[in-house]
């Protein structure tokens, strides 16, 4: 009876040495079993490298995707054109739908057209008036870009001006120069990512009017300044050494003040400048405009509304930030967020700033703006927009915009007497 239980739990044990024969049934290792265990160990492995290198592969993707300067993307199509009553009609969207005046990228007979007021919308269209004449015999092509330069060359404003170019470490960056006033008192203009310097020429006639010279410049990688080696956005991190050398053209033609006015990436470029530049006494303030305050922050609000997943938006910032991944992210260097960080350098700043941020901005979030203020309301003004979508704060509210920066002007005492 008790050999017979034995067996049960686990066969014969006692040889007739006394020592076990054979070990236990459950550890026994078939050839089969160790088989099975090692082909579902591979199947593992293999599933888990496959996960970890997608999101690897998703989170560089991610990454070059952000520092890679990129052709303008169409987002709305021209669903119907109407020459005779000079109006247009374009898929809906957040932007097509603003009030106000605008531009249109196009391709075909024309590739660029002004927008005027919403004449009429529907839940999948809005038709516009047209402000650029547009022939009868105009071929364009569906596809287009909505946006807010409205001005696309500096001819339009009827105002003197003259190219210039800067010296900067990367080559000449093209420039325009439009002189006012008694020429001692300018503002530098700094164009946003992804755009060119016409995005800041609806700014030039407020400033003229104000008597403060105006000059538009490129940096680095724009598409019109020279490339550096690398080729890629640093988010302001080097961008600010080609607006730092305008500072210096502008001071060598008889500049004693001069504000820095920067478009989303361009206002991350003008507080760089003025954390760093040694030419910090003859900024006497800085003009924000939907900027960039904490990349961070902007970055992970745009993961979220292109679906990229949490994990990848996570190891792209990652990755940007780490010297071992510039061959991969093609930056050329690491890219320190925490010293783009203005939030956390808050305690740094010394030139007065006024921001203009919408709270519907769609696009750079403007919490990190409202943090600023309180972090230093010693320092910034926000003047705060609704409605208006990224950098078309302009062409929502010209009157406000306007007002806005001749009013803090006068309050900083930087207008001319």
């Amino acid at each position: 009876m008790v050999a017979s239980r034995r067996a049960a739990w686990g066969g014969a044990r006692n040889s007739p040495g006394g020592q076990s024969a054979l070990p236990p049934q459950s550890a026994r290792r078939t050839p089969a079993l160790v088989a099975g265990v090692r082909a579902a160990l591979t199947v593992l492995s293999l599933a888990l490298a496959a996960v970890l290198g997608a999101l690897a592969a998703g989170s560089v993707v991610t990454a070059r995707r952000i520092v890679t300067p990129a052709r303008r993307l169409f987002d709305t199509r021209i669903l119907a054109l109407d020459t005779a009553a000079q109006t247009i009609t374009l898929s809906r969207t957040p932007d097509t739908e603003l009030p106000g005046r605008y531009g249109l990228f196009t391709s075909g007979t024309s590739d660029y057209i002004k927008l005027g007021s919403v004449l009429s919308k529907d839940a999948s269209s809005v038709k516009r008036k047209l402000l650029t004449h547009v022939t009868a015999d105009a071929q364009l092509a569906p596809e287009a870009a909505f946006s807010g330069w409205y001005y696309d060359h500096p001819e339009q404003l009827h105002l003197p001006f003259t190219p210039e170019l800067i010296g900067s470490t990367v080559g000449p960056c093209p420039a325009w120069l439009f002189p006012a006033g008694e020429g001692d008192t300018w503002v530098i203009q700094v164009h946003g990512r992804g755009t060119t310097r016409a995005e800041c020429l609806r700014a030039v006639p407020v400033f003229h009017g104000l008597g403060i010279t105006s000059l538009v410049v490129s940096y680095r990688n724009d598409g019109e300044a020279p490339r550096s080696r690398n080729g890629t956005y640093a988010l302001g991190a080097t961008e600010w050494r080609d607006v730092d050398a305008a500072v210096g053209f502008a001071r060598r033609r008889g500049a004693r003040r001069i504000i820095v006015m920067g478009w989303s990436m361009g206002g991350a470029i003008a507080l760089q400048l003025s954390l760093n530049s040694a030419h910090g006494d003859a900024i006497a303030g800085l003009i924000l405009e939907s900027p960039v305050i904490d990349w961070r922050v902007a970055l992970n609000y745009r993961a979220r509304a292109e679906h990229v997943p949490g994990p990848v938006s996570r190891l792209a910032i990652e990755a940007l930030q780490a010297e071992w991944a510039s061959p991969l992210t093609r930056t050329g260097a690491a890219i320190r967020l925490d010293q783009l960080d203005v939030l956390a350098r808050a305690a740094e700043l010394r030139h007065p700033i006024l921001i203009l941020h919408s709270d519907d901005d769609g696009f750079v979030p403007s919490d990190a703006s409202h943090d600023l203020v309180v972090a230093r309301p010693d320092l910034v003004d926000l003047r705060v927009f609704e409605v208006a979508r990224h950098t078309k704060l302009w062409n929502y509210d010209q009157e406000r915009w306007s007002d806005s920066i001749g009013t803090w002007l006068a309050a900083q005492g930087i207008l001319s007497d």
